[in-house]
Order: C-alpha cells, then sequence, then structure tokens
C-alpha cells in the first residue's frame, strides 16, 4: 500500500474515528469485536460501543470509536475486522 504523506491525509492524527462494522447477531459479537480493537487501541473505552440491531435481528450493527493516531493503524485496524469470520462488512 502506498504511503500518503501527512499533509495529504484528509484525517488529522491524533483524532477519534468511528469504524462501523456489522456481522450476524451473536452473544459475543461485541465482546469479540472489541478485543480486537483493543489490540490496536489499548485505551479504547468498551462502553462507549454504539450497537444497533437490523429491523429483522439477524444483524448487529457496531460503531467503535477509536483514537486513530496514524494511517498504518488504522488499515491494520480495518484489516483485522474486515478479516474476521464474525464480520459481513467493515465501514
Amino acid at each position: 500500500m502506498q504511503e500518503i504523506p501527512p499533509e495529504e491525509s484528509l484525517i488529522e492524527y491524533p483524532s477519534d474515528f468511528p469504524i462501523k462494522v456489522m456481522g450476524k447477531a451473536h452473544p459475543d459479537l461485541a465482546q469479540t469485536l472489541t478485543e480486537v480493537v483493543l489490540q490496536f487501541d489499548p485505551d479504547f473505552d468498551p462502553a462507549t460501543v454504539e450497537m444497533r440491531p437490523s429491523h429483522s435481528g439477524n444483524y448487529l450493527g457496531l460503531t467503535f470509536t477509536v483514537r486513530a493516531t496514524s494511517r498504518q493503524q488504522l488499515d491494520d485496524l480495518y484489516r483485522a475486522l474486515h478479516g474476521h469470520h464474525m464480520v459481513s462488512i467493515v465501514m
């Protein structure tokens, strides 16, 4: 992946950055993905996770607002979440 110079980035670091994740409804989804997020943002507060079930209740949308410190951190977190078997989509 090509490195983007800081002056060309649309994100200022550090900053609070929301990451939205959707996965099939499962009792452990939020806890499991919170553990993934904590690997990349050790100061993340699990109490701040926003949860929204789908209309049918088959899916659960989660928003994790992390403290982004670099493009690399965000890229690595997106890859880890996207590659997780419980995740359907990451936005």
